[in-house]
């Protein structure tokens, strides 16, 4: 399934123990991540600025950007997100054709779906597509 990451799952998988590590180290290898230099530029910002961490210190970053489908999102018209920054995400997924959306942000949250693409929680995501049995 193809599925466009949000930064705030990823740096919650990379930084901390819980739901997101195991998406992170466990599910997203077995999807297709979409990604896009914009979501790719504010993932290491955010690494590097809230955190000190470097791409290059962490192995599991590579493993995510050589397992990502990259394409180059264009500018939505008219913005579809109460916060503007959200459209890259949005934008992203649209392009790659993503599936899904996984996110933690309340903003994209509310939109519960982009066209046809999912819009779910990290604990969402599990439930609908990596439930036991």
């Amino acid at each position: 399934m193809k599925v466009v990451f949000d930064t705030n799952v990823l740096v919650a998988g990379i930084v901390a123990e819980g739901l997101c590590r195991e998406i992170v180290e466990i599910h997203v290898p077995e999807h297709t991540p979409i990604l896009s230099q914009p979501l790719w530029e504010e993932l290491l910002g955010v690494l590097r600025v809230k955190f000190g961490l470097h791409a290059d210190t962490l192995p599991l970053l590579g493993l995510y950007r050589r397992l990502a489908v990259w394409n180059e999102p264009q500018r939505l018209d008219p913005p579809a997100c109460r916060d503007p920054d959200d459209d890259w995400v949005l934008a992203t997924a649209l392009a790659g054709e993503a599936e899904a959306i996984v996110t933690g942000d309340d903003d994209l949250l509310a939109l519960r779906h982009y066209h046809e693409i999912a819009i779910v929680s990290p604990r969402r995501f599990l439930e609908r597509w990596h439930s036991p049995g």
